[in-house]
């Protein structure tokens, strides 16, 4: 399967038993798989970042963040095919490809962002590397402890 940024994939189970990060979207709820996770090619690294439907939830946060910093860049509220969804930056880490499970379909195809949605991912997806390599804390999840054991991995 050739990974590409910008479409959405689903993560295999093994990942989160071999990461064992508390701090990782768990999410089994009612029979239903992982979220849906927006994917970033970088080498070897696959950056996932989840997307998820529980807009009203995460609109909060956003509020809040707002009131706080004046601005949120950590969570985005896009349509993504037609649907609100949430794009959880602040809840991404880095996956390897043989770590993926299958990629998210829509009407028998693969499933890809519009491209002008992609950019602003990315944008925001940059920015907040840029803070995180100042050691601004704006990831739930260690992502320099779960890349290096991907880097591991690979080695």
């Amino acid at each position: 399967m050739e990974i590409k940024t910008g479409y959405l994939y689903h993560i295999k189970d093994k990942y989160f038993d071999i990461v064992d990060d508390e701090t990782l979207m768990q999410n089994h709820e009612k029979g239903k798989k992982r979220p849906t996770y927006f994917t970033i090619k970088d080498k070897d690294i696959l950056w996932f970042i989840p997307v998820s439907s529980k807009v009203e939830k995460y609109k909060k946060i956003i509020n809040k963040k707002i009131e706080k910093y004046g601005f949120c860049n950590t969570i985005l509220i896009e349509k993504i095919f037609d649907k609100d969804a949430a794009i959880l930056l602040q809840n991404a880490f880095p996956t390897l490809e043989k770590y993926i499970d299958h990629v998210h379909t829509l009407d028998g195809k693969p499933a890809r962002v519009p491209k002008k949605l992609e950019k602003i991912i990315l944008d925001n997806f940059k920015n907040l590397m840029q803070l995180h390599s100042r050691k601004i804390k704006v990831f739930f999840t260690d992502i320099d402890k779960i890349k290096e054991k991907m880097l591991e991995e690979i080695k």
